[in-house]
């Protein structure tokens, strides 16, 4: 009998779970005992059934995680209206099943700034995995790389980009923070280049840090961690804490600067507004991801999934973009496609994974989502990514 992607997603995640709670790696490598005491909560709960969703892992993980984990992890800005707002948009979106077509082949491979993935699905750049396990974004790469996904590295992870990209096993993108000190910037951008990375993703809705209260209220409790790409030894969640995120003078002249010397194509992360998609198509970056940094910028901005078909619409075909904020299911994924993306981006799924059972967890959630998203793609009748389009949508006031 031919197993399905599913039996042998929950076969192998019965073993990499049971090794996980037991507190024994996969991977042999020992824990780290000391800080992983405050970053992992005490229960030892066993599971008995693997998770099915995306959602299980985050109920999982808000069990597992240490509260100071979990309140970095999910928490978002001012009044997380903007979080909420990320998943009431997607789930108000109606699809349009079709019937009766030949569904014996869905392929899901895209092509994107010169490689071809299996399928659309990234991980967005996400910071301080070491508090969700003690290899950090190492451990998170090994997940990535078993499931076919683009790993976007952060600036600010626990983990130099150099050890990430040693244990990769398929492309691997890095994101970037550009600093006051032009240099330093330069440095980080040709360190990345050099350890193989294939794309940099500039991160550009964080120079400053609106009222994050949640995360305020937990990082004095919060493990010290190493940040070795920005060359801190040891500073709380995010490295640069409550300071934000990078340079205050980061400009659309600027960005010329760093095009004169990057050999990577260029992404630019934290876009909203159709006028903006517009420059940076016009500014000849390579791709745009439409993104309210998952909720954690300025509270009050409307959810990604608003803002896609404005932004799809002014940029035209020009340049690829992609979307992040609350995708969940299969069905989102398809969402957003329709919408004009030509991929998305998780990010606190896969921490929640990472959580939960380590790299296994990072693969099986992104193995969830893919099977979620062909099952979406067959019974709207569309058996390849070129096929979606707004006729997957059912439409809003019908």
């Amino acid at each position: 009998m031919r197993m399905t992607r599913r039996d042998a997603l929950l076969s192998s995640f019965g073993v990499a779970a049971s090794a996980s709670l037991s507190g024994i790696e996969a991977s042999g490598h020992p824990r780290i005992q000391d800080s992983s005491a405050v970053m992992l909560s005490q229960s030892q709960t066993p599971l008995t059934d693997a998770p099915l969703s995306l959602n299980d892992y985050e109920a999982l993980a808000k069990q597992k995680l240490s509260h100071v984990a979990w309140e970095y992890y999910a928490s978002g800005s001012g009044d997380e209206h903007t979080v909420r707002w990320n998943r009431e948009a997607l789930a108000n979106i109606r699809l349009k099943p079709r019937v009766l077509i030949d569904l014996a082949n869905i392929d899901t491979r895209i092509k994107l700034l010169g490689d071809e993935l299996p399928h659309p699905i990234l991980l967005a750049p996400t910071s301080t995995h070491m508090l969700a396990h003690p290899e950090g974004e190492v451990a998170t790469v090994r997940g990535a790389g078993a499931a076919g996904a683009t790993l976007i590295v952060s600036t600010v992870a626990n983990r130099s980009i150099e050890e990430v990209a040693q244990a990769a096993t398929r492309p691997i993108w890095f994101q970037l923070y550009v600093e006051d000190d032009r240099g330093l910037t330069r440095a980080l951008i040709e360190r990345a280049e050099a350890a193989g990375c294939r794309a940099l993703c500039i991160t550009v809705d964080n120079p400053w840090h609106y009222a994050r209260n949640r995360q305020d209220r937990i990082f004095d409790a919060a493990p010290k961690l190493p940040f070795p790409n920005i060359h801190l030894a040891a500073g709380g969640p995010g490295g640069r804490g409550r300071e934000g995120g990078g340079a205050k003078r980061f400009t659309w002249k600027d960005l010329e600067w760093v095009q004169s010397f990057a050999k990577t194509p260029i992404a630019l992360k934290g876009i909203l507004n159709p006028e903006d998609a517009d420059r940076a198509a016009k500014a000849g970056v390579a791709a745009i991801i439409v993104s309210n940094h998952g909720g954690r910028g300025l509270d009050g901005v409307p959810a990604t999934i608003q803002a896609l078909p404005l932004v799809a619409d002014k940029v035209s075909g020009r340049i690829p973009i992609l979307m992040d904020g609350s995708i969940r299911r299969g069905g989102d994924v398809l969402k957003a496609l329709a919408n004009g993306a030509a991929a998305v981006l998780i990010g606190r799924p896969y921490l929640y994974g990472l959580g939960v059972a380590g790299a296994d967890g990072v693969r099986s959630v992104v193995d969830i989502l893919r099977t979620e998203f062909e099952a979406a793609m067959a019974l709207t009748g569309r058996t390849s990514i070129a096929a979606i389009d707004r006729s997957v949508l059912w439409p809003q006031d019908k």
